[in-house]
């Protein structure tokens, strides 16, 4: 199951308003339960980000063939990356 323009929209919604306190990462996967959800540190993701925000990278995984591979196809997307964003420190 693809990725779907109001599903992005949302999803990018939820990132945009985190707060310093909030960790998004929870509510989003009880929004949306279709989707893979996998967590890490930015600096575990070589890939460019599908898109930036203050505390978070969002990468888009494509898992419709036989190897899982980051994609910024959200047509193809079937997951997602939230890689944490080390600021401030």
């Amino acid at each position: 199951m693809a990725l779907t323009a109001e599903e992005l929209i949302e999803i990018e919604r939820l990132l945009a308003a985190d707060g310093p306190e909030m960790g998004p990462f929870v509510a989003l996967q009880r929004c949306f339960p279709q989707l893979a959800w996998v967590r890490c540190d930015a600096s575990d993701v070589a890939d460019q980000p599908f898109r930036q925000f203050p505390r978070f990278d969002l990468h888009l995984i494509d898992a419709s063939d036989h190897c899982v591979q980051i994609t910024a196809d959200p047509t193809r997307a079937t997951g997602i990356v939230l890689a944490k964003r080390n600021v401030g420190r």
